[in-house]
């Protein structure tokens, strides 16, 4: 299936700080485009990939896995660190989880962390019956939009397919176990308003990680999807002064960062 016109992967070609950024769930780049651009016009290397399964339709979703997404995001990782000196990770929902397995397993490969709103557990008591209504019910309404500011909308499925809701199920898990191996400098922003991830998902994480440079700050304005909603230029630049104290400078350009798969597109 071919890529819906705005999901596509980005990428940008800058110094030597570069940044991984991860979307979420049945979602797409488009919903941290905007950041990634940001952070381009910065003078950052940036790399945005489209995760498996997501930006065409929620049926292609069916066959993939976290273990697909997380493939994903683990090789542009392993790319941008050829290429950088000093790698940012940085997710948004589900994205935030896949950006705190990569830093619990990569460790001082990853600088730091930027989480917005992330996700570390399906709630509900659906939940729990995941394992069965899977193999029964193909799809559940959508998690999509939620966002507070009048007239944006998020470019994502109107359907969660359930069985890869089972496996995020799963990997929120993995990744619940493995908190305490994150130790990098974390920076996250949550909104107390977010109709699809509660606070708890944020206290726990902070709860469990063994970070000890970790800031805190609520995005008052916004519900989950805040790189889209009112307090996103806070998110952009709180983001980029995270970066700036780790990791001061751009530097010299690199080599060039090698093209991604197709659809993939070049800011800058």
């Amino acid at each position: 299936m071919p890529v819906l016109p705005g999901a596509e992967p980005y990428r940008h070609e800058g110094g030597e700080v570069g940044v991984l950024l991860c979307h979420g769930f049945t979602g797409s780049p488009q919903s941290l485009r905007p950041w990634a651009e940001f952070l381009a016009e910065r003078g950052l290397t940036v790399s945005l990939p489209l995760l498996p399964g997501h930006g065409t339709r929620w049926q292609d979703m069916q066959a993939t896995s976290w273990q697909d997404w997380y493939a994903e995001v683990d090789r542009e990782l392993r790319v941008l660190r050829e290429r950088c000196r000093d790698v940012f990770v940085f997710g948004l929902s589900m994205g935030g989880a896949l950006a705190l397995r990569l830093a619990a397993r990569h460790g001082d490969a990853v600088r730091g962390l930027v989480l917005v709103n992330p996700a570390n557990k399906v709630h509900g008591l659906a939940a729990h019956a995941l394992p069965v209504v899977r193999h029964l019910v193909p799809s559940q309404p959508g998690i999509a939009s939620d966002i507070a500011k009048e007239g944006v909308t998020e470019l994502a499925y109107d359907r969660v397919p359930l069985h890869a809701a089972h496996s995020v199920r799963q990997f929120f898990r993995i990744v619940d176990a493995e908190l305490p191996q994150v130790t990098q400098p974390v920076l996250l922003l949550h909104s107390p308003r977010d109709h699809v991830v509660p606070p708890a998902d944020s206290a726990r994480i902070l709860g469990r990680i063994s970070s000890t440079d970790v800031k805190e700050i609520l995005l008052e304005q916004s519900y989950h999807v805040a790189t889209l909603d009112h307090d996103a230029e806070r998110i952009f630049e709180e983001s980029h002064a995270f970066t700036g104290r780790l990791a001061p400078g751009a530097g010299p350009v690199g080599s060039p960062m090698p093209e991604g798969r197709g659809g993939s597109t070049t800011g800058g």
